[in-house]
């Protein structure tokens, strides 16, 4: 594979996936009133409390899979965060034919997000990321003439 393709398209992954998230989890902080009265008419408890805990994982998860910082987890977190918000919120079953259409169509999209998801999971975050330059070992004096290279 070419490694120049491994390294733009592993961070335009995460930037495209990382999109949705940010956008989503901002609008949901920004407007935590109006998220808790849409969790709380699917009739789930502490809506306000669901809200922000909502907006916190999309922003943050976002931002971190934006940049590359523990990206494995951010994409997991994501990806298992996907999974009860689809049940709850994008379930077709019962509805008329347009909103199930609409719904069905909503489903699919986060089957396919989460697919991307576990894919960054299982690959990690590629060169072009904060995990790469943290997670780098340190070139100690030590290291350095193992490898056979000069002190300096």
């Amino acid at each position: 594979m070419n490694t120049t393709f491994e390294r733009y398209g592993s961070l335009f992954a995460r930037l495209a996936l990382a999109a949705i998230f940010v956008h989503a989890g901002w609008g949901k902080l920004a407007n935590l009133d109006g998220v808790a009265g849409y969790i709380g008419s699917k009739g789930l408890p502490a809506p306000l409390l669901l809200a922000l805990a909502a907006g916190l994982v999309e922003l943050v998860g976002g931002l971190a899979l934006a940049t590359g910082l523990r990206t494995r987890w951010a994409a997991l977190a994501l990806a298992l965060f996907l999974v009860p918000t689809t049940f709850f919120f994008h379930n077709p079953i019962g509805l008329e034919a347009a909103a199930a259409q609409m719904q069905q169509i909503q489903l699919f999209k986060n089957l396919a997000i989460i697919g991307g998801l576990v894919a960054v999971a299982s690959l990690g975050a590629g060169a072009l990321s904060l995990d790469l330059l943290f997670d780098r070992p340190r070139r100690t004096p030590a290291r350095a003439l193992e490898q056979g290279g000069a002190l300096s």
